[in-house]
């Protein structure tokens, strides 16, 4: 008797091909990098590489009066996002950082992004024994993003609760 290992269903004809059910990878909001496009080979390879054109120097703008030319000019919006409290934890896998402009989480090489009007609730949850804090952020269309962070002590799940709360206190707003 033969088996097959895998789903037998398939997608309906015109429905796009997405979801956990066709890719075990797929999480509801991490958009998977741009695709690279594919250079066509011209040419074969023992062929000499075209010349590569320098790019042009940007013109020089005038200094404003008093400032050091050698300072970076930071954008107001940097500027912006570090008046209120910020909190920001990490290790080495996974990072969440919670400003003025909304949520980030990051976990390898995938991503997202919240904005504050984007958030329904922020929830934590610290285990009894262990040291990985989840953070879950949850999304008014019922969708929830959890992500665990290793803390170094226990000790530090209190701190990281604390500037958590600050900044919802800040900016998340209930309906």
């Amino acid at each position: 008797m033969e088996q097959r290992i895998g789903s037998s269903s398939k997608p309906l004809k015109g429905e796009p091909v997405t979801g956990a059910g066709f890719d075990p990878a797929f999480i509801p909001g991490i958009t998977a990098p741009a695709p690279v496009p594919a250079q066509a080979e011209t040419g074969p390879r023992d062929a000499e590489p075209e010349a590569v054109a320098e790019p042009e120097e940007p013109a020089r703008t005038e200094e404003p009066e008093g400032q050091d030319p050698a300072q970076p000019v930071e954008p107001a919006d940097e500027e912006e996002a570090a008046d209120g409290p910020v909190f920001e934890a990490a290790d080495r896998r996974a990072k969440i950082v919670a400003d003025r402009r909304g949520v980030r989480l990051s976990l390898d090489e995938e991503s997202c992004e919240f904005r504050w009007d984007e958030v329904a609730a922020v929830e934590t949850e610290s285990p009894r024994f262990g040291k990985r804090f989840t953070i879950t952020v949850h999304t008014p269309d019922r969708r929830w993003y959890p992500i665990e962070i290793e803390a170094t002590a226990r000790a530090r799940f209190a701190e990281w609760e604390a500037q958590l709360d600050a900044v919802l206190d800040a900016y998340f707003e209930e309906a």
